[in-house]
């Protein structure tokens, strides 16, 4: 009866469940909010409390040189989380209603590109047949003289040379969303030929040489990746702006201390740079120096511009000087957090049992009633456990005595 139920109850709260956003605030609807609903109260989110938007990239599939991501955005604010997976128009249509909306400070360097080139696929095809850039399979087709005479060929200069090169970048970042690598690169390499020391270009090329590092396990894709970031830092050394992104993205790279450098020198010239702060709050935690994270968080609460900016910053420090301050808090998160890694493994755990016990239970029942008993038994088990675990990992997400603090 309990393997029943849940087969029948989970599609019906996949289907019912709905985000919406109004232009205003974000809530959802559907069989299982309705419940919620009913002992808390509505669950919604406005746009002047979001305090942050992250993105989340899984590649699904790769095909030869075209990888399929998979994209997650995650809205934060007010002790309230909304995440909306990619997955058709529909998708695109909330990150073009809402990502816009938001200020830029609050969003990740893949919410950017969200925001800005995520497209539909036909009218990314009609782009890519306009520029004149072949396709995958020409290129992958090419042989490599012919590739090294497309790299080393002269593009005629004219007038027009600038707004081409925007229009290729701007193609460039599109195919890399939607994860037509080997066409990305030929369209950056194509911009950067007309606009060789533009930084902000620089700083999205290597971003795409990222990716294809990722794709390709290739680790000279990454070292260029990393020296293109370098050059993009110099070419752009007084835009504070960008070398906050390039300090974000060095930190992604996993490069803490450039990425460091690069945002000590954003805030040198911008000292009212929000982002930079909490970037170098992000990367003094990992280091485990919560003197400095205190610090940081303190900085980005003083050159916040709205409230919800500066409630999540000072929330950070009074979170980080508690555990600082107070031994026996620190030990209790510690134990929050261990128990909190801990229901996820078993939550994994539970539904990988739970899906083979199934297949064991079907599978049994043609062979002998014993087995198939068995795999309905150890089935049942294995979602109360992964119910289990998901209650409590429900509970043990949120920070002891810290609900409350930074009204």
């Amino acid at each position: 009866m309990l393997v029943t139920a849940t087969w029948i109850l989970t599609p019906i709260i996949v289907a019912s469940d709905r985000l919406y956003f109004d232009g205003g605030r974000l809530f959802r609807s559907g069989f299982f909010p309705l419940v919620v609903r009913l002992f808390r109260g509505q669950s919604q989110l406005s746009l002047n409390d979001i305090e942050s938007v992250e993105v989340a990239t899984v590649r699904t599939l790769r095909r030869g040189s075209t990888v399929r991501y998979r994209y997650s955005i995650e809205v934060n604010g007010n002790h309230h989380t909304f995440v909306f997976a990619s997955g058709g128009k529909k998708f695109r249509q909330m990150a073009h209603a809402l990502l816009p909306k938001i200020a830029e400070e609050k969003l990740d360097a893949r919410a950017i590109e969200l925001r800005d080139y995520l497209c539909d696929v036909k009218e990314l095809r009609r782009q890519l047949s306009a520029s004149g850039i072949p396709n995958d399979d020409v290129l992958d087709g090419m042989n490599d003289r012919t590739r090294e005479r497309l790299r080393n060929a002269r593009i005629v200069s004219s007038e027009e040379d600038d707004e081409r090169a925007k229009m290729l970048a701007e193609l460039g970042n599109r195919l890399r969303v939607a994860g037509r690598l080997r066409e990305s690169a030929e369209a950056f390499r194509r911009a950067l030929h007309l606009m060789p020391r533009n930084p902000w270009l620089l700083w999205q090329y290597a971003r795409l040489l990222r990716s294809q590092a990722s794709a390709f396990s290739d680790a000279r894709l990454l070292s260029r990746a990393s020296a293109a970031l370098r050059l993009a830092s110099l070419r752009g050394s007084d835009d504070p702006r960008l070398l906050a992104r390039v300090g974000e993205s060095f930190f992604e790279f996993g490069q803490p201390r450039r990425a460091a450098k690069m945002l000590r020198h954003a805030l040198d010239l911008n000292r009212d740079s929000f982002r930079a702060s909490t970037l170098l709050a992000e990367i003094a935690l990992s280091e485990g120096k919560l003197a400095h994270v205190i610090h940081h968080y303190r900085d980005a609460a003083s050159v916040a511009t709205d409230a919800a900016s500066a409630r999540m910053a000072r929330r950070e420090a009074d979170y980080y000087a508690r555990l600082n301050d107070d031994d026996d808090y620190l030990s209790a998160e510690l134990r929050r957090m261990n128990w909190l890694e801990g229901a996820g493994r078993v939550q994994q755990f539970s539904a990988r049992v739970s899906f083979a016990a199934l297949f064991i239970a079907l599978a049994g029942s043609f062979v002998d009633q014993i087995v198939a008993g068995v795999g309905w038994a150890v089935a049942s088990s294995s979602i109360i456990g992964w119910s289990g675990s998901l209650l409590l990992r429900k509970f043990l997400s949120r920070r002891r005595g810290m609900e409350n603090a930074a009204p």
